[in-house]
């Protein structure tokens, strides 16, 4: 489980976001989502306010300087929902930028403490929510997120998108005051060459903003300085994390179609073409470029005369791979469907192609970032819903390994575990005895004790299944090539036993995939979801009736208003 679930509670306090597509993209992202929707089922510190404004330089080097959170401060005490100190009325003044640091400095410090999506959000991001609810306030909070994020937290990029995504949407006139403040050019990309920081949370801040902003806002926020911004940040000069957000940036901001012309008027493929040589790079920053820049030239930057990945890749010897039917909307697969990333602000998930009822089965995992992931086994019954935050071992049918906040999870639930934190480059074994009803997770070779809770809801149908917060990106390895810490005991792996049709290993390019669903032929009255059957059932109490009762099974919540359904009734009047 995840903290999206604080959405809900800020977005009451704040205007509803509206995004705005072109109905070319609204058709493409129903048409692509509608089989994985069936599928998926879809302490703080308060600082005092007293004190003068530091600069921004004094803040950008205590941000690079700053420790990386550690284990410990998990142990801590802390009180993430503890009330302010004193009442602010809606007269009083501001508060100081040097406390506006301290919060986002604390919301960081505590989100990796923080697991119950039902528990109100933590005192520190409450604060900055209400701070952001006017125009220079929200100025101050985004300019913070950029000053005093530091380098080396691996929750770093997530937080600022969190924090921008829990904020009310800025106005016309803060994106404006925005823009003059940061004056991004491309000689401003080759300034502070020494402190990425900086650059990595402008990109992170500007990405997240083109997510949020999708239509004519975001064509708006992409001025010729930005651009130049983010394509000078792509050079081989720049650190590699500030080039990888500075692609994701280009990416978010190509959801709209304008932009995506503009940028691919700027010869964007030609610097990627080099980028993706580092996708199987063994220095983990680079490989996630590589990744980044291949999923963009086959995806969104299509560069004439050169090969799609799926068009060449050698996938003869995998027979299991992820499911890119069987994932939510979001999530990045590569071309030979063994790696996947995510780089939305929801939380993505994905279950294997191969299913197993009976046996001991093993399959590992290398993690290429250290950030939150759930990690685990799914089955037929788990349900996903990626923008609420729910995601693997958050029902009772599936368990998930958690290496980040060292947790198990189970049915929403979490106990921690004895593994130290992952890092880039760890392996993560997941054993699974049917037999003796049992998983085990294991890390590096070292084994944690079994968890048998799932086996009390469910004993068979499992899938290898993970789930992704922002920003993060693993490989999975179900038998292919050699484990590197296998168990002792006898197991099978999925690649021994699975099959996989020449058609079914391949995963196209969404403009591929786009191209095939316009062929599809569907019925005027065919249930919304699946297109396949006849939309003859009513939701109540909402009252929305375009679903087939095999999909309006499979829902807990209607798809078009979020209300909970109670009973679902079938309409005799639309049976044929």
């Amino acid at each position: 489980m995840i903290v999206f679930g604080w959405a809900v509670f800020l977005a009451s306090r704040s205007l509803g976001q509206g995004l705005l597509w072109t109905l070319e993209e609204h058709i493409a992202h129903l048409l692509w989502t509608r089989s994985a929707t069936i599928t998926m089922g879809n302490s703080c510190i308060c600082r005092d306010d007293s004190g003068g404004e530091d600069s921004v330089d004094t803040h950008q080097q205590q941000a690079e300087n700053s420790a990386v959170p550690t284990a410990d401060t998990r142990s801590q005490t802390r009180d993430p929902v503890r009330p302010p100190r004193r009442g602010r009325g809606p007269h009083e003044p501001r508060r100081k930028k040097q406390n506006v640091d301290g919060l986002v400095l604390d919301t960081l410090a505590v989100i990796r403490t923080l697991v119950d999506n039902d528990q109100e959000p933590p005192y520190s991001m409450i604060t900055l929510h209400e701070m952001a609810e006017t125009d220079e306030g929200w100025l101050d909070v985004v300019q913070s997120l950029i000053r005093v994020i530091p380098l080396e937290d691996p929750l770093g990029p997530a937080v600022i998108t969190l924090l921008l995504d829990e904020c009310p949407l800025p106005t016309k006139d803060a994106l404006q005051k925005l823009t003059e403040i940061l004056n991004l050019n491309g000689e401003v990309a080759c300034q502070d060459s020494g402190h990425p920081a900086k650059h990595r949370n402008t990109s992170a801040v500007l990405g997240c903003l083109a997510e949020k902003l999708a239509g004519p806002a975001s064509i708006g926020l992409l001025s010729p300085g930005i651009l130049e911004y983010l394509l000078q940040c792509l050079k081989l000069q720049s650190h590699p994390t500030v080039m990888l957000f500075a692609l994701i940036a280009l990416e978010k901001f190509a959801q709209t179609s304008e932009n995506k012309l503009t940028i691919s008027e700027s010869s964007i493929s030609d610097r990627l073409i080099t980028l993706e040589l580092w996708a199987d790079d063994s220095d983990y920053l680079k490989r996630q470029v590589g990744f980044c820049a291949q999923w963009s030239l086959d995806n969104l930057f299509l560069k004439e005369g050169r090969q799609l990945t799926y068009e060449k890749v050698d996938l003869s010897s995998i027979r299991a791979m992820l499911n890119s039917n069987d994932v939510s909307e979001y999530l990045k697969i590569s071309p030979h469907g063994l790696e996947a990333r995510c780089d939305a602000s929801s939380f993505e998930s994905v279950r294997c192609t191969f299913c197993v009822d009976a046996g001991v089965w093993y399959y590992e995992v290398t993690v290429v970032t250290s950030g939150v992931m759930q990690i685990g086994w799914a089955t037929r019954d788990s349900k996903f819903l990626n923008h609420e935050g729910y995601g693997i071992g958050d029902d009772e049918y599936s368990c998930a390994y958690d290496g980040c906040r060292q947790l198990i999870w189970y049915n929403a639930r979490s106990k921690p575990h004895v593994h130290p934190c992952w890092k880039e480059g760890d392996t993560v074994g997941f054993l699974l005895d049917l037999n003796e009803k049992q998983m085990i997770f294991f890390l590096n070779g070292n084994q944690l004790p079994p968890e048998k809770q799932v086996f009390s809801s469910t004993v068979s149908g499992f899938f290898a299944a993970a789930s992704f917060m922002s920003y993060q990106q693993c490989e999975f390895n179900f038998g292919a090539k050699p484990f590197k810490y296998p168990p002792s005991i006898k197991f099978s792996t999925f690649n021994d036993y699975a099959f996989l049709t020449a058609e079914e290993k391949i995963i196209l390019p969404r403009h591929r995939r786009l191209a095939l669903l316009k062929q599809v032929s569907i019925r005027e009255n065919c249930c919304s979801l699946c297109c396949d059957e006849v939309a003859d059932t009513q939701l109540k109490p909402c009252g929305h009736s375009d679903l087939c009762m095999d999909c309006a099974l499979q829902l807990e919540t209607c798809p078009l208003c979020r209300k909970e359904i109670v009973s679902r009734v079938r309409q005799i009047s639309h049976i044929s």
